[in-house]
């Protein structure tokens, strides 16, 4: 058609690319603008970095992060906030941490998400003590944590079997403006299942409405499992009716939980799977 593609061409078709999660394509793209006397610029390298994020390729996204002052293009918060959350989901803690600490050194700040990120890696990593660090540290740097943030760091306490701290985290949000969601209680009534403290498990899913939050399939499956290992099977029952005045269906989890509890109880499991189909 005798039109040479351009800078904004390339950059919406690797965005496209990135959006289709063709990370491989998105590279091919991105190396072959020179070829074409185009050079990519900060939205390029973004789209790409992003596109090996959701495709899984941390070293390629921290690969395209470093090269991109060769080129003089300065990586900026995008750019940053992408390979954080490429080392994320790849379980690269440590890697996160380096990026997150070196933002500062390339006159980038780190904000919100670039913090929730890295605590979600720490998350994964199951370096509980880590992720709380990070998420006091937020404060020093003048940055508010959301609800991102704290369920990240409440996540990451259940894994670590720290029920205490993911229900101190948890009664703290208010205090810090920030409200609880399904996410933030969901994890700290999972940490309480781990945790063995059933009557804390209840209380929790039982407060939700209070806060405008609604249980949903997984609050009611922790609270179920926590009864179970606590040998609370008349309670396991309950939840199991209570979901159905909450629209909520029982699934393959939740009936396994009561059942198992009840068989720990000595009791027959038809009358679970009679409850859980509603008759």
């Amino acid at each position: 058609m005798r039109v040479m593609p351009d800078e904004i061409s390339y950059n919406g078709a690797i965005s496209a690319c990135e959006k289709g999660g063709q990370w491989q394509t998105a590279l091919g793209l991105l190396s072959s603008m020179p070829d074409m006397r185009v050079m990519p610029d900060e939205i390029s390298y973004n789209a790409a970095i992003s596109a090996c994020e959701k495709g899984g390729q941390w070293q390629t996204a921290l690969g395209l992060l470093s090269s991109m002052p060769d080129i003089r293009v300065m990586p900026d918060e995008i750019s940053y906030n992408a390979a954080i959350s490429a080392c994320e989901k790849g379980g690269q803690w440590q890697p996160a941490l380096g990026l997150l600490c070196s933002m500062p050194d390339m006159r980038v700040m780190p904000k919100q998400i670039s913090y929730s990120a890295s605590i979600s890696a720490c998350e994964k990593g199951g370096q509980w003590q880590m992720a709380l660090g990070l998420l006091c540290s937020m404060s020093d740097m003048r940055v508010i944590p959301n609800e991102i943030s704290y369920s990240a760091a409440i996540s990451a306490c259940e894994k670590g079997g720290q029920w205490q701290l993911a229900l101190g985290l948890l009664s703290s949000m208010p205090i810090m403006g920030v409200m609880p969601d399904e996410i933030t209680y969901n994890g700290a009534i999972s940490a309480c299942e781990k945790g063995g403290r059933w009557q804390l498990a209840l209380s929790l899913l039982s407060s939700m409405p209070d806060m405008s939050v609604m249980p949903a399939e997984i609050s009611f499956n922790a609270a179920i499992s926590a009864c179970q290992k606590g040998g609370q099977w008349q309670m396991a029952l309950g939840l199991l009716s209570s979901m159905s005045t909450t629209r909520v269906v029982p699934n393959e989890i939740s009936l396994n939980a009561a059942i198992s509890a009840f068989e720990m109880g000595g009791q027959p499991s038809a009358l679970v799977r009679k409850q859980g189909s509603g008759s």
